[in-house]
């Protein structure tokens, strides 16, 4: 599943291309997402996009006088592409625009989302109560410590859960706690403020290298310009089947809120 590194790999790729352009066209081809398509999207031409933001694991399209929520979904991934470029299976949504490009959206799953909004779409119901940003100010070592205090949840689940914090999904949760010696299945409520510190240091140093790497591509995910994501060239612990890069003992596989979870016994306790 796309997490908020290949979002913001997204939204830094296509941001240069549309921010300032105009809609000229917007073809649906399957309004059949995650959840159906609003008939307003098919309404859009003439509006201008204004700004491109991201909020966890969403994108937020600003244009004049309304917004366009994405979300990548389990298999989404956006391309910019001259406007006629032949169209690939499971491009469910093609944006055009004045100065020539289209912006493609292909969801082989259809977990995806594009949600149109007239209000402030932070406001949304489903970014309303999104914990802070991992690579923001407020994702600090007080917050994180009291958020785990008195909490009986492994801490590998209070990372994954996006009303304590957005974005850190499997992946990256998985390779943050190898980085900061801290075993996945540990009780949120027992981690020392020390190692929160280094649990806080080692989120935002993961997540700030898989964004300047493009990403991880397991299966789906590509990057704008139709490369794959190249952090999966230095993970640790994911879906490391072998022995650990560091001391040699052999990666343990277990699955903790039905996902896998990969931590090396030796490195982290």
């Amino acid at each position: 599943m796309p997490e908020l590194p290949e979002v913001e790999t997204t939204r830094r790729g296509i941001a240069p291309h549309l921010c300032r352009q105009r809609i000229s066209k917007v073809i649906l081809r399957d309004t059949r997402l995650r959840w159906p398509v609003s008939p307003e999207v098919a309404q859009l031409a003439g509006r201008r996009v204004e700004a491109i933001s991201r909020r966890g694991k969403y994108l937020i399209m600003h244009l004049d006088r309304c917004s366009l929520i994405w979300h990548l979904g389990m298999s989404g991934s956006m391309r910019v592409v001259p406007i006629g470029t032949p169209g690939a299976s499971h491009e469910h949504v093609e944006l055009q625009f004045g100065n020539g490009q289209a912006l493609k959206f292909r969801d082989p799953r259809r977990f995806g989302a594009l949600l149109y909004c007239e209000r402030d779409p932070l406001q949304h119901r489903l970014l309303l109560s999104l914990g802070p940003e991992p690579l923001g100010d407020d994702f600090n070592t007080d917050y994180l410590y009291r958020s785990c205090r008195k909490r009986s949840a492994a801490i590998k689940i209070v990372l994954m859960n996006s009303h304590i914090v957005v974005g850190v999904g499997n992946i990256y949760a998985s390779e943050a706690l190898f980085l900061a010696g801290i075993r996945p299945t540990r009780r949120a409520g027992r981690i020392s403020r020390p190692r929160i510190a280094s649990l806080v240091d080692a989120v935002r140093s993961t997540l700030a290298a898989a964004i300047a790497q493009g990403g991880t591509t397991l299966q789906d995910f590509t990057q704008v310009d139709g490369r794959p994501g190249y952090f999966g060239q230095e993970l640790q612990v994911y879906g490391n089947k072998g022995n650990c890069r560091v001391c040699g003992k052999a990666v343990k596989h277990l699955v903790q809120g039905q996902r896998s979870t990969f931590y090396c016994p030796g490195c982290q306790s």
